[in-house]
């Protein structure tokens, strides 16, 4: 048997018979550009290594081959996107998805390295027809589009240990995916950090989620998914909204805190549950529930203000700035049916613990804890529901010392 090497391909000679080519691990140093190291992957995929240095691009980086990994030198390799015409860092495509719009390649990874943008650049990563994409321990940076955009990754897409800031559009913007797993990434300042719409099975935990302009995830038209053990703090949107369809969504031991439009927002959601999670200094509501919404399970969960035992407003509602207020809120029914809210404590509540409007219907609220609430809506009441809609309500703790 013999071996020889041409432009990054290995042959295999057996009896004089050129074989199939096989992986390679490629240096892109020894390549006039990355891209060039890029083209000159086999089929059969292979390992293209980035070292240390700042690199910057004009136009986007093109990934084609599949069982591909791109692997850099930690965040010492930085990729600099320099375009100001909307166009991306990376493209992950088929070469062939212009024609096939159902063209797809298998197995492409990303790894170690920095990707970052600027104010009129595209995204950092638009990956399109990719099964089992996985991207790993990346800073996805300034982009003036989404940080990080899957479409149509349909197969187990998955992005771990990552940091995803600065971004004009989502920190990761999901689209027509399933199987996905979001782990143990940092979001922050993006517009919105997660945007995921018309996908399956979504597995988003122990994420940070800071200060975004926008929401914190958006969740459209998607169905068995989970969002747990995820820190979601001062979006200035609403730090989980479900809209369009949703329906069995767990949304579970999540710390929400100081978000400025809401808690959790059930726009039009199903079958979904809300358990086990703590809502604290969040301002408008800590969990609504809308019209286009019902069956819906609200239970084990905290909703507070900034008291930590000697009874006294930290921060009063005088104050300007939003961030400083000290605010607990409750449970808002704008039209829904059939909610059960049970197991709950309420405690520092700025308004009551749960409010249900006129069209609202069905509902159960059993076996809550409510203490210290109307500190700043005189004549609040613990349980504002009106009669005559069928709701039952019992068995609640109420204590305003």
């Amino acid at each position: 048997m013999k071996k020889f090497f041409h432009l990054g391909f290995v042959f295999i000679l057996m009896n004089g018979a050129a074989q199939e080519p096989v992986p390679v691990v490629l240096d892109s140093s020894d390549f006039d550009s990355i891209q060039k190291a890029f083209d000159a992957l086999p089929e059969s995929g292979g390992i293209v290594k980035m070292p240390p240095g700042t690199f910057e691009i004009s136009e986007p980086l093109r990934i084609f081959r599949a069982e591909t990994r791109i692997e850099g030198s930690g965040a010492s390799t930085h990729i600099k996107n320099t375009n100001e015409e909307g166009k991306p860092a990376f493209v992950i495509e088929p070469s062939t998805i212009a024609e096939d719009p159902n063209a797809r390649l298998w197995r492409i990874q990303l790894g170690n390295f920095r990707i970052s943008g600027n104010e009129k650049s595209g995204h950092g990563i638009q990956a399109t027809g990719i099964q089992e994409i996985f991207i790993q321990g990346l800073s996805v940076d300034h982009h003036g589009g989404h940080g990080i955009a899957l479409i149509d990754c349909y197969e187990d897409p998955r992005v771990n240990d990552s940091i995803i800031t600065y971004n004009k559009a989502a920190g990761l913007f999901i689209d027509g995916c399933h199987d996905i797993v979001v782990n143990a990434n940092h979001f922050e300042e993006n517009d919105d950090a997660v945007f995921c719409t018309d996908a399956f099975n979504l597995c988003m935990n122990g994420n940070n989620l800071d200060d975004h302009l926008g929401n914190g995830v958006v969740i459209e038209n998607t169905y068995g998914s989970v969002v747990s053990g995820n820190m979601i703090e001062e979006c200035q949107g609403t730090a989980i909204i479900l809209d369009r369809d949703c329906y069995g969504i767990t949304l579970s031991a999540n710390v929400i805190a100081h978000d400025m439009e809401g808690g959790v927002d059930l726009r039009d959601a199903h079958g979904c549950s809300v358990s086990a999670n703590t809502f604290t200094l969040v301002h408008r509501h800590g969990v609504r529930v809308g019209s286009e919404s019902g069956r819906i399970t609200i239970t084990g969960n905290s909703f507070s203000n900034s008291y930590i035992g000697n009874g006294e407003i930290k921060r009063p509602i005088e104050d300007q700035n939003p961030i400083k207020i000290d605010m607990g809120t409750g449970v808002v029914l704008e039209g829904a049916s059939l909610v059960t809210i049970s197991g709950n404590t309420f405690s520092g509540i700025s308004g009551s613990a749960v409010v249900a409007d006129d069209a609202a219907s069905k509902c159960l609220v059993r076996g809550n804890i409510i203490t210290d609430f109307g500190r700043h809506e005189e004549g609040a009441i613990p349980l504002d529901l009106p009669d005559g809609k069928g709701h039952q309500v019992d068995g609640n703790l109420i204590d305003n010392p």
